[in-house]
């Protein structure tokens, strides 16, 4: 499920920042430079394992629901904090001259 999920992610962030293309004010394309190395990561991940061990491809239960999540909510958080050293619209530097 983390597979799905964190391609979701990807394809949802890509399809904003070609919307907002060539302007890459807010570093989206980064976001999505992100959950695509996640979701190249778990894919080769999981192909590695079918090939090797079999089974299922796709894990589909709770934990890997998590884990999909998790991922996702660690991505934003490096997302913000490549947002706040480039301050795009200037409101940190306006704050801390204050």
């Amino acid at each position: 499920m983390f597979l799905i999920l964190t391609a979701l992610a990807a394809i949802i962030c890509t399809v904003i920042w070609y919307a907002n293309a060539p302007e890459d004010k807010y570093k989206v394309g980064l976001l999505s430079l992100i959950y695509w190395g996640a979701t190249l990561m778990w894919l080769i991940d999981h192909v590695m394992a079918y090939l090797t061990e079999g089974g299922e491809f796709f894990e589909i239960n709770l934990d890997a629901t998590m884990l999909g999540i998790l991922v996702i909510i660690l991505g934003l958080i490096a997302w913000e904090i490549a947002l706040l050293v480039s301050d795009p619209k200037g409101a940190l530097k306006a704050t801390l001259k204050r």
